[in-house]
């Protein structure tokens, strides 16, 4: 069997947890902030689980994660 590939691009944007599910952060952090509220800007820092009808997919991107 030979080895797989990982994506380069899910495994620079997903990380995976202890327990095997996927972490991700949001989008809109990057640019236009000066429209965005603090609150706004603050909960964009904050990282949030994969959901779970793109875990699949994604797993198949990352074949050596948990």
């Amino acid at each position: 069997m030979p080895k797989l590939k990982t994506n380069r691009a899910a495994a620079k944007r997903f990380k995976t947890t202890g327990t095997g599910k996927l972490k991700r952060y949001r989008a809109g952090k990057s640019h236009i902030l000066t429209k965005k509220s603090q609150k706004r800007k603050r909960r964009l820092r904050t990282g949030i689980m994969t959901d779970e009808t793109n875990v699949k997919q994604m797993k198949r991107l990352l074949p050596y994660s948990k």
